[in-house]
């Protein structure tokens, strides 16, 4: 369970980055920028899923190992 937790914070922590990367670049990288309803809150989004990979990493590590 540990290491889904975070490999799911791995992949929260890249989309994230990706989209403020793709926010403030104009690269066209990442998902969130791809997801109609999140039209004009890509920021924010990017923002949120940083923080759920931090939530997840801090839950990760408090699982037992195994």
């Amino acid at each position: 369970m540990k290491q889904l937790l975070e490999l799911l914070g791995f992949l929260a922590l890249v989309q994230g980055a990706t989209g403020l990367l793709h926010e403030f670049t104009d690269w066209h990288i990442g998902l969130v920028q791809r997801i109609g309803f999140l039209d004009g809150y890509e920021v924010y989004a990017s923002v949120a899923l940083i923080v759920l990979a931090f939530a997840l990493f801090a839950a990760a590590e408090s699982r037992k190992p195994g």
